[in-house]
């Protein structure tokens, strides 16, 4: 069964192809709408723009958190790599290419402190969790620990290992071929 957090994503996935605009856009357009409560928002998007009951609720609960949730994707990842872990941005940008070449079925979808890369699942994370320090995230079940693909423990019970990332050499075959090889399981 999917975690709460995997059935929200779920629905944020299926935004576009049930109501016909993405949360950005519908995040955009309810700024210009000038309400605030709850209650306002999803009586707005119901009997305004046509959208059910569960996804009106979904897109005015995502309104009203903080003003992440406003931020495009471009916005969130730029806030990621702001600041003193701006050196971690070449590190990024190489594992995104790295996954892109995967396969054109590879979702990239940036949160507030985290990339997810999905398939029809999410495969893997990427974090900037320090200054000098990307942690990937793996979902690699039946794979063994090591001492470079370690236990995700508490770093995130989204994926089943991480890995310490600090320089861009460390995109190594090794990585590359764990990530293909959860990117296959998905």
């Amino acid at each position: 069964m999917a975690s709460p957090e995997e059935q929200l994503q779920t629905m944020i996935n299926n935004l576009s192809e049930k109501t016909g605009n993405d949360l950005h856009t519908w995040l955009k357009l309810l700024r210009g709408a000038g309400l605030g409560k709850h209650g306002e928002l999803v009586k707005h998007l119901k009997s305004e723009h046509g959208v059910s009951h569960g996804f009106a609720n979904l897109i005015a609960s995502e309104f009203l958190k903080t003003g992440e949730s406003m931020k495009s994707p471009e916005e969130l990842v730029e806030t990621q790599y702001a600041g003193p872990k701006s050196a971690l941005r070449p590190i990024y940008d190489t594992l995104i290419g790295v996954v892109e070449r995967f396969g054109d079925d590879i979702e990239v979808s940036p949160k507030k402190a985290y990339v997810s890369l999905r398939r029809s699942k999410q495969f893997a994370l990427i974090q900037p969790s320090t200054a000098s320090r990307l942690d990937v995230g793996i979902n690699l079940k039946d794979m063994e620990a090591n001492d470079r693909l370690e236990p995700s423990g508490s770093f995130s019970a989204m994926v089943s290992h991480r890995v310490r990332v600090e320089d861009a050499i460390e995109i190594d075959s090794e990585l590359k071929d764990w990530l293909k090889q959860a990117y296959d399981e998905a």
